[in-house]
């Protein structure tokens, strides 16, 4: 099997199984218990909070950990939209699903979305942004790197933006976090999000910064674990595997780069297209493409009977019949979205990989 779809999910990282098992066995204590076994989880969890925090550039203070990117992305985005003053929010349109369904959620409260769109290199205008902003806009949520075409967006000049109008700012770094550096831009931000099984580590577990000097309001009320912000007994094994994935994990950004021009070389038809930013803002291992006449979900199948894994798109999306929310931002038709599929490289990807894959596609496109 050729597994290109590592932008969906990677697999877990020996290190990580490993730890995962021991701490299982040996650490098995809920980490709110005052007794020993309770304890020394404890210690191990805080120990990891730090590691996260480290990794973040940010204060251990504000780091929570979650289910997933998908839960951190509607605990950040409600949290500190309901603890603002306004009812107005920015955001873009190809966010995340969870993004999206954090703001239908605030929609429902009267909250008003501004969508910024994407430009023909799939970043967002910071024009636009700067001539969206309201005396009552109360959140900017606007991500890192686009899990669709890879595309990076201006995150250190939102955040120099959001802070000079006294806005908090929230970035989904569920793609770039150990790929590219976040401590740039990630204490002159209020909230991170991130993901364990994008870089190793297990499904099911992922963690947020909030920035400890804002008004946070809790969206479950009442509970007790992570301070209140996160209800239920933490997975003391997968976060401890997720920080052994973490702290170990390397992004051979030369290799990515070598793998995309090759991919671009070996495929032999006009018919293809790549959908990118211009290399400063392109993260290398995420691969949008469409094939002219044909739908990405015909792509998809037809590499699968290869034994070729790709994507459509995000994973969160699989049931969507709208095409993909990048393409759609940039202001392709709907046609052309649904002509959309992904190929993401990860540690395991080789030249050999790449070339047998443009080889099929340059064969459907043809055919």
């Amino acid at each position: 099997m050729i597994y290109l779809d590592y932008a969906a999910t990677t697999p877990m990282t020996d290190a990580a199984i490993d730890a995962y098992s021991s701490a299982a066995k040996e650490l098995f204590g809920n980490t709110s218990s005052l007794h020993d076994a309770g304890g020394k989880a404890h210690l191990l969890l805080e120990h990891a909070r730090s590691v996260i925090a480290r990794k973040m550039g940010v204060n251990r203070d504000g780091i929570y950990f979650t289910g997933s990117g998908t839960e951190g992305n509607i605990i950040a985005i409600l949290s500190l939209a309901r603890a603002g003053k306004g009812k107005h929010i920015i955001t873009s349109a190809a966010e995340h699903t969870s993004v999206h369904a954090a703001m239908n959620t605030l929609e429902r409260e009267e909250f008003e979305i501004t969508k910024l769109s994407f430009t023909e290199n799939g970043l967002i205008d910071l024009e636009e942004l700067t001539q969206a902003i309201r005396e009552d806009t109360v959140l900017i949520s606007i991500q890192h790197v686009n899990s669709e075409i890879g595309s990076i967006q201006p995150v250190e000049q939102i955040a120099n933006i959001a802070k000079l109008h006294g806005i908090p700012y929230h970035v989904d770094c569920v793609q770039s976090f150990c790929k590219l550096p976040i401590d740039a831009f990630s204490n002159n931000v209020d909230a991170i999000t991130i993901s364990a099984h994008k870089v190793g580590g297990p499904k099911g577990c992922g963690a947020i910064y909030l920035n400890p000097r804002k008004r946070i309001v809790p969206v479950f009320p009442g509970v007790t674990h992570e301070k209140g912000i996160r209800g239920g007994t933490v997975d003391t094994p997968a976060i401890i595997a997720m920080t052994v994935a973490v702290e170990q994990y390397e992004y051979n950004l030369e290799k990515y780069w070598s793998l995309r021009n090759n991919l671009k070389a070996s495929i032999k038809s006009p018919a293809i297209e790549f959908i990118e930013a211009s290399s400063e803002s392109q993260l290398p291992s995420i691969c949008g493409l469409c094939m002219k006449g044909v739908e990405g979900q015909f792509v998809m199948l037809s590499l699968n009977e290869e034994n070729i894994c790709i994507s459509t798109g995000s994973a969160c999306d699989i049931n969507s019949a709208s095409g993909t929310k990048a393409i759609m931002a940039m202001g392709y038709d709907l046609t052309k979205a649904r002509q959309f599929f992904r190929i993401s490289f990860g540690v395991d990807t080789t030249k050999e990989q790449i070339g047998k894959l443009g080889a099929h596609l340059t064969k459907i496109a043809i055919d």
